[in-house]
């Protein structure tokens, strides 16, 4: 039942692509996560899941080539264009996944997640997971977010991401 919902929003959200501005549509809230459908000017979809503490946020895209992209993002942070980092994220006390040459981009942190059984594997520990830390290369801790809410939330953020990555041609 819960991908029919997501389905019809999805699908009720692509009449306005043809807007001027990227717009945003509220597919799914619990506890700390929000999924959105977000459409850009250049009526291309993604599929958002993301913890937001106002100044601070966690979140993972979903494009419809199916890359997925994670940003951090801090409104304390001023970073120039084309630097990188190493970095580290530890999910609750798991071992630590290291994000080499993670772009740095004014106040975010971006990661594309590599394809494959490594990228389902962070997500399916994000998703039973219960605190994500970001660290530096050195393992300092620079951020920590919730992850309450993050089981439903991947569901809910996997439904979105099949349905624009999915075949355009609806009989095949």
């Amino acid at each position: 039942m819960k991908i029919w919902i997501i389905g019809v929003a999805v699908l009720g959200f692509l009449p306005g692509l043809a807007l001027a501005e990227a717009q945003s549509e509220t597919l799914f809230k619990h506890k700390h996560w929000e999924v959105e459908v977000v459409s850009f000017d250049d009526d291309t979809l993604a599929c958002l899941a993301e913890v937001d503490a106002t100044s601070e946020s966690f979140s993972i895209w979903v494009y419809p080539d199916g890359a997925v992209k994670l940003q951090f993002y801090s409104t304390a942070w001023e970073f120039g264009e084309g630097e990188t980092a190493n970095l580290d994220v530890k999910i609750d006390s798991r071992s630590p996944w290291t994000l080499t040459n993670a772009e740095l981009y004014k106040n975010s942190v971006l990661f594309n997640l590599p394809n494959g059984d490594d990228g389902v594997r962070f997500l399916v520990e994000v998703a039973s997971g219960t605190r994500l830390y970001l660290r530096s290369e050195a393992g300092d801790e620079v951020q920590n977010y919730s992850l309450a809410g993050s089981r439903a939330s991947m569901d809910a953020l996997a439904k979105c991401g099949e349905l624009i990555t999915g075949p355009s041609n609806p009989f095949n």
